[in-house]
């Protein structure tokens, strides 16, 4: 299992870094409840009928009914309220600034877990990591220029969203070991799109959307939440919320460097060091670190 931790991270990391670059291009047609909406339509379009080929139409509907709370819950809590608090944010704050403040996230696990699940709380290494990820986060931030009062507004609505995030991960760890990973990806999509949809329809716009809005929210739908919440839900059921929550410190390198060579973004000094504090408070706090002392196992 912990080999397959990074590789499960770096991939995730990969996929939802490039969420805020093509949150950034869907908003140029789009509202952001529009987005979210059909971001969640797709995915549940293709989670509902890959549920139905592994348990069968009757099976799947009695199984979806049984986590319907559930499945409301988690699709509010982790992903149509903080979907939509990112993209409205971002209508203020740059894509690699909404990854930044996303990646705040594991503190507020930490915060959380203090209450709800002692076993996720970090001490030692991983308190460390997560405090030296947070140093990376604000050396990160400082390096991007301040957006007045608005940009504060939409920093904070991320910040809001990575607590969102932060319960919704928690709360997921409760119920993944007794609800398989796809039944709860599934409910929670589906329970997500139909909380957004008459929000997303009332704001849908007159004229039709550019190639790259549409492209851009098929790529949110089907990479960014049909694989991605499998992949991180797999992650929370073999590996805690805690350790799951770090992948957000993988998303500013990975929306940074996205913008860097489709946006003709700069990568400054300063960000690069940023950089280095968040990957080593991914080793330290994912465990690597410790993984990598551990002795070998003599053979008998």
């Amino acid at each position: 299992m912990t080999r397959a931790y990074l590789p499960l991270l770096l991939i995730l990391g990969a996929i939802w870094g490039a969420s805020f670059l093509f949150i950034e291009e869907a908003e140029n047609g789009l509202e952001p409840t529009t987005i979210m909406a059909g971001r969640l339509l797709l995915a549940a379009a293709l989670l509902v009928p890959l549920l139905i080929a592994s348990k069968g139409l009757r099976e799947s509907w009695r199984t979806l009914r049984r986590v319907w709370l559930i499945g409301l819950v988690s699709g509010v809590v982790n992903a149509a309220l903080p979907f939509t608090l990112i993209a409205w944010g971002q209508t203020h704050i740059d894509s690699g600034t909404a990854a930044i403040a996303n990646a705040s996230m594991p503190i507020f696990v930490v915060l959380l877990a203090l209450r709800v699940r002692r076993s996720e709380s970090a001490r030692g290494a991983r308190l460390a990591g997560v405090l030296l990820g947070f140093v990376g986060v604000g050396v990160l931030a400082g390096a991007n220029p301040p957006g007045g009062w608005w940009g504060v507004a939409g920093t904070m609505a991320v910040v809001v969203a990575a607590f969102c995030y932060a319960a919704g991960a928690l709360y997921a760890q409760h119920h993944i070991e007794a609800v398989p990973v796809l039944v709860f990806s599934t409910a929670q999509s589906v329970a997500g799109a139909l909380v957004l949809l008459p929000f997303g329809i009332a704001q849908l716009p007159s004229d039709a959307p550019g190639w790259k809005a549409i492209a851009s929210v098929l790529a949110l739908g089907i990479a960014g939440t049909a694989v991605g919440t499998i992949l991180y839900y797999r992650l929370v059921n073999l590996h805690g919320s805690a350790r799951a929550s770090l992948v957000v410190y993988l998303l500013p390198p990975f929306a940074l460097v996205y913008g860097a060579t489709l946006l003709d973004e700069s990568l400054s000094p300063q960000k690069l060091i940023g950089l280095l504090f968040i990957l080593g408070g991914v080793a330290l706090g994912s465990g690597l670190v410790a993984w990598a002392r551990r002795p070998a196992p003599v053979p008998e």
